[in-house]
C-alpha cells in the first residue's frame, strides 16, 4: 500500500533544499506551497517571473497537485494561458510520480523561450521601423511613381479645385458689380449732397480764399470788341 505522506513530505523536503530562496509552505493541512520562478536575463537584463503555488491532493501522486498562478511579472495574457497548459499537459504525462520539480522546470525552460522571444520581437519591431524610415526616405527623394490612375485621380482633383477658385471669383465679381452706385444712385440715396457745394460756401462765409494769380488781368484778355469791327452791324443782329 503506497504511503501518499511520506512521499509528499520526502518531495517537500527535496523542493526546499532545491529551491531555498523562492520555496514557501503555506499550510500543512492540506499541505500547500509556492514556488517563484525566474527565467535566465534576457537583453538588457530583463527577465521574466511566476510563482506558482500548489497544494496536493489526498492520493498525491497518483493525483495530479492542484495548481496556479498567483503572481506574474513581464507576462501577457497568452503567456500566462500557455503555462497554464504546460502545467496541465506535464501533470498528466507524470501521473503516479512525484513532479513538482518537473512542473516548474518545464516552466523554467517556457520562461526562457518568452525572453528569447521578447527579444526576437524587439529586434523585428526595429528592422520594421528601419526599413519604414527607409522608405520614407526614398519617397522625399523619389517621389510617388505617376502612374495613370494616380495622374487622373490628381487631374480630376486639381480641375475640381481650379473650377471651384473660379466660381467663387466671377461670385466675388458679380457682389462686386452689384454694390458699386452711380453717380445718380448716389444722389437718390442721399439728398444731402444736392446742397453740399452750398451748404460748404454758406459755412466758409467769407473765408473762402482764392488765388488771384490764376485769373488773368481783364486788359490783358484779349477780347475782339465787336464794335471796332468795321463790318459789325447792329441791324443784322436779329436779320439771320
Amino acid at each position: 500500500m503506497t504511503d501518499y505522506s511520506e512521499e509528499q513530505r520526502n518531495e517537500l523536503e527535496a523542493l526546499e533544499s532545491i529551491y531555498p530562496d523562492s520555496f514557501t509552505v503555506l499550510s500543512e493541512k492540506p499541505t500547500t506551497f509556492t514556488i517563484t520562478v525566474t527565467s535566465e536575463a534576457g537583453e538588457n537584463d530583463e527577465t521574466v517571473q511566476t510563482t506558482l503555488k500548489f497544494t496536493y491532493r489526498e492520493k498525491y501522486p497518483d493525483e495530479t497537485p492542484l495548481y496556479e498562478i498567483v503572481s506574474q511579472e513581464n507576462l501577457d495574457d497568452n503567456d500566462v494561458t500557455d503555462i497554464i497548459k504546460l502545467l496541465e499537459q506535464q501533470a498528466e504525462e507524470n501521473l503516479g510520480m512525484v513532479m513538482i520539480f518537473t512542473l516548474v522546470s518545464a516552466v523554467q525552460e517556457k520562461l526562457n523561450e518568452i525572453v528569447d522571444q521578447i527579444k526576437t520581437r524587439r529586434e523585428e519591431e526595429k528592422k520594421q521601423k528601419e526599413r519604414e524610415a527607409e522608405e520614407e526616405e526614398k519617397q522625399r527623394f523619389h517621389g510617388t511613381p505617376v502612374t495613370i490612375e494616380n495622374f487622373l485621380n490628381w487631374k480630376a482633383k486639381f480641375d475640381a479645385e481650379l473650377l471651384e477658385i473660379k466660381r467663387k471669383k466671377m461670385k466675388e465679381e458679380e457682389q462686386a458689380g452689384k454694390n458699386k452706385l452711380s453717380g445718380k444712385q448716389l444722389f437718390e440715396m442721399d439728398h444731402n449732397l444736392d446742397t453740399s457745394d452750398i451748404q460748404f460756401l454758406e459755412e466758409a462765409g467769407n473765408n473762402v480764399e482764392v488765388d488771384e494769380s490764376l485769373f488773368q488781368e481783364m486788359d490783358d484778355l484779349e477780347l475782339d470788341d465787336e464794335e471796332d469791327d468795321p463790318d459789325y452791324n447792329p441791324v443784322n443782329i436779329d436779320s439771320d
